[in-house]
């Protein structure tokens, strides 16, 4: 919904969405329960918190703190600093929000958008990986997004520090480079950055730069948190629920044991989705360091400070598991044409330490 053009929803009826949009409270089924129920956003702000529990057959914790009232003036609020800063809004039932985030069972309800929304309807990859990338790892995420890109895909990660950014940084540097040399824009992809944080604040505050060349080059920053909302902890896995439900494949560049890529990854195959690891994952580089990160993840969960998910999910898993290992986005493409039980038989692609010594 495109809130600096005519559009078919009233300002009530926006209300309405809104409100019940930031009920955090509520799941995504329970949302649309009270959206089929109700008719306005009086009539929200109208119930207390028992007569939600009866409506939604659901007893909340007594942590639940219900306002409606105030519930309502913040939708207030969040709506006309939508309108002032050009924020578009999309909700479930609108034909403008992405069909495969409509594939998951726990779609937000509404999403936040900065920069071009139309890119949420295109085909695109999933890049990702951890922070601490190795040279190796920051070039390979640069040049498969540049290459993506180049072929008309577009490139979604999550603007984090670390293989986010530098995905980030390839798809950019193809579009200026496209620009500089006179090729067809309309013929290239974009990149889109899903944030763990308000859509009117960045994080990490670093990328700021970035998130705004994400933008000037024709690419989209999403979130569905509203403008004003503190970042929290378990906003990170929320989102990277999105990113992998926004492509048909996830490709993770380097990620040791317990790294968020591989809850990325975990996302991806539960929504039947393809995931991919790059070469550089098992590189003499990287496996230093997935050596180092599971010693201590295993001296932490002998301390009960680490969850045995956690230390369990590496790399070797999905391996195990046919997950493929390719060498760059040619070859991500020959594989992902392949029949799901050739993708893992390639011979000479899996590097050797696959066998050695990361497992």
């Amino acid at each position: 919904m495109k809130l600096t053009q005519t559009n078919s929803f009233t300002k009530e009826s926006l209300l309405f969405y809104i409100s019940l949009g930031r009920i955090s409270f509520l799941n995504f089924q329970e949302k649309l329960f009270l959206l089929k129920n109700l008719d306005s956003s009086n009539a929200l702000a109208l119930l207390s918190i028992e007569d939600i529990e009866n409506l939604v057959n659901r007893k909340f914790s007594k942590r639940v703190i219900w306002d409606g009232k105030k519930n309502l003036l913040m939708a207030e609020a969040i709506l006309s600093r939508c309108q002032k800063a050009n924020i578009e809004i999309i909700f479930y039932f609108e034909d403008s929000y992405p069909p495969l985030l409509k594939e998951i069972s726990d779609p937000p309800f509404l999403m936040y958008c900065r920069g071009n929304s139309d890119l949420l309807k295109s085909s695109g990859v999933s890049v990702v990986g951890t922070r601490q990338l190795t040279q190796n790892g920051k070039q390979a995420a640069v040049d498969f997004a540049y290459d993506a890109i180049l072929s008309g895909s577009n490139v979604i990660s999550g603007l984090a520090n670390g293989a986010d950014g530098y995905a980030h940084q390839g798809a950019i540097n193809a579009y200026f480079d496209c620009k500089e040399h006179n090729f067809g824009l309309d013929k290239i992809g974009r990149t889109i950055a899903v944030l763990p944080s308000a859509i009117d604040e960045i994080v990490p505050y670093n990328h700021k730069k970035l998130a705004a060349q994400i933008i000037q080059t024709g690419g989209l920053l999403v979130s569905e948190f509203e403008p004003g909302t503190i970042t929290e902890k378990w906003h990170f896995v929320a989102r990277n629920r999105i990113i992998a439900a926004l492509s048909t494949a996830t490709v993770v560049i380097e990620a040791p044991s317990g790294s968020g890529a591989l809850i990325t990854a975990d996302f991806a195959l539960e929504y039947n989705r393809d995931v991919f690891f790059h070469e550089v994952a098992f590189s003499h580089n990287a496996v230093q360091i997935e050596s180092i990160v599971k010693s201590d993840l295993e001296k932490k969960h002998a301390e009960g400070t680490v969850s045995k998910y956690k230390l369990e999910n590496s790399i070797k898993k999905f391996i195990d598991n046919g997950a493929p290992v390719i060498k760059d986005y040619e070859d991500f493409c020959k594989v992902q044409i392949m029949p799901p039980g050739e993708k893992n038989k390639q011979e000479n692609k899996n590097p050797p330490c696959i066998q050695g010594e990361l497992f």
